[in-house]
């Protein structure tokens, strides 16, 4: 597709556009945590340890990545095991660290929650065309980028400059 003929905006529009977008998606992960019986943080855990596919996360790369403690991944990382999400396996070149798979019966149970959000999200850009598909994939990029400075400055309570 081509794209369509989309209305001009500023950047305050596209700020309160985005502040709608993360709150519909904090409330909309909240309900799928609920369904798949965990709290939020746990399923956001246990999407780094799908994204991160066969190359099986340690528990130091999960608390990294969801800006956490190493002992609160543990906790994570137990209710997770005894929910059936996860198994720990043995470091093959550290036999003192372990590393985090999804257990594949939880992936079946999780894509199958999100399959329809999917499903929309795909149609919806479908209606762009590749050149605008790469500008939002840019902005996501960044974006996301801009969130995890703001976030290591939190972590470091670095409350000297603007967050």
């Amino acid at each position: 597709m081509d794209g369509m003929p989309r209305p001009g905006a500023i950047p305050a529009q596209a700020l309160s556009a985005m502040d709608h977008l993360i709150a519909a998606h904090l409330i909309g992960q909240q309900e799928l945590a609920r369904r798949l019986g965990l709290n939020v943080t746990d399923l956001t855990c246990f999407g780094f340890v799908l994204e991160a596919g066969d190359d099986l996360l340690t528990a130091g790369d999960l608390a990294a990545r969801a800006h956490v403690s190493t002992g609160a991944v543990t906790g994570i990382l137990n209710r997770l095991e005894r929910a059936g999400y996860v198994s720990r396996r043995p470091d093959p070149t550290d036999r003192r660290r372990v590393r985090v798979a999804a257990e594949p019966d939880a992936v079946a149970r999780v894509e199958a929650v999100y399959a329809g959000h999917h499903k929309r999200l795909d149609a919806l850009f479908a209606a762009h065309s590749p050149d605008e598909l790469a500008v939002i994939t840019d902005w996501f990029t960044r974006a996301t980028a801009l969130a995890h400075e703001y976030l290591e400055k939190l972590d470091h309570n670095d409350l000297e400059e603007d967050c």
